[in-house]
């Protein structure tokens, strides 16, 4: 159960981060949800990218154990 909420929230950073990267991409002067950390385009870039990385890491790692519980049931 706990595997499932964690795939859950990985991939809800793997949307926020990539959703946050294309609309960087297509408009340079709004920086969306990350604009706070006051980086700049290409700072905020690379987080947007980073918070997508780990939710993919997350997701993966997630269903992986999620997996392996089930085998051991």
């Amino acid at each position: 159960m706990k595997f499932d909420v964690l795939q859950v929230v990985g991939m809800v950073l793997v949307a926020v981060g990539a959703q946050g990267a294309i609309r960087l991409l297509i408009d340079h002067g709004k920086l969306g949800l990350l604009g706070w950390l006051g980086a700049g385009f290409a700072g905020t870039l690379v987080c947007y990218v980073v918070v997508a990385a780990i939710g993919v890491v997350l997701t993966g790692w997630a269903h992986d154990r999620a997996k392996a519980a089930g085998r051991r049931k």
